[in-house]
């Protein structure tokens, strides 16, 4: 970071394996990286996630929370984003249910399918960090990241569905049967569910009233945000039953 005037940390794990623990990366981690920006007298922009929170059930959001108390101590006029779940051409969410709509036929809707999310584009993310840069957000400030559209978990399958022209069962899965599956999924190299994504699930990822009215969003940065529905096609084209015989789209 020597000669650095303003450090960015994007740093984030979704699941634990050895010393890549959450306590680690997302809490010890992100001080660190504070603490390190401080020293050299550097602006910081931390990159959280909507759930944070010190109380939560889950050890992923209450490391995000603890991150974030920790860059607030050391920095104290850090710029911090929560983003909802993030979508573009390699996110680990639209394309990892295409690929496993391509191989299962079935697709687990968690709880129900209930959990809302407000999906954003990663692009859009960038331009708020861009606009933290360029001192255009309030320092010392928590924004929440959400796009144009609140969707439940069921609503986005069955875009994934409709978009990959597939036909496939939305399989409801009470959390607790769905927690003691994630214990043995969460043992495969990169598993496909945890039992702490279990306790994230049970609450819903959107920007919260206090945010919005309080313009702690990419709306009270002047950004327009891209709903999922126009971009997320362009890449999912790939995972289309058909998608062999097709071109991408310019």
């Amino acid at each position: 970071m020597r000669d650095a005037n303003i450090v960015v940390n994007l740093v984030g794990i979704l699941f634990e394996r050895g010393r890549q623990c959450f306590d680690a990366v997302q809490a010890a981690g992100a001080g660190t990286v504070a603490r390190a920006a401080a020293q050299i007298n550097a602006r910081m922009i931390h990159v959280s996630a909507i759930g944070a929170d010190k109380t939560s059930r889950s050890r992923y959001a209450r490391t995000k929370a603890q991150g974030e108390e920790a860059v607030l101590a050391a920095v104290p006029g850090a710029t911090i984003f929560r983003p909802s779940i993030v979508f573009g051409p390699e996110d680990d969410f639209f394309n990892r249910f295409a690929a496993m709509a391509r191989m299962s036929p079935v697709l687990p809707l968690v709880g129900g399918g209930r959990t809302k999310f407000q999906p954003v584009f990663a692009g859009d993310v960038a331009a708020a960090v861009a606009k933290a840069a360029d001192e255009q957000a309030k320092a010392g400030t928590i924004y929440e990241l959400g796009g144009p559209e609140v969707r439940s978990f069921r609503e986005l399958m069955e875009f994934v569905l409709a978009t990959t022209e597939r036909r496939r069962l939305l399989l409801r899965i009470p959390f607790a049967i769905a927690r003691l599956q994630a214990f043995f999924l969460q043992l495969l190299p990169k598993p496909l569910l945890t039992p702490d994504q279990i306790e994230l699930l049970k609450r819903d990822n959107v920007v919260s009233a206090e945010a919005a009215q309080q313009g702690r969003t990419l709306a009270g940065l002047g950004i327009d945000p891209a709903a999922f529905g126009a971009i997320v096609p362009s890449y999912l084209w790939r995972f289309r039953k058909t998608g062999q015989f097709r071109r991408r789209p310019a």
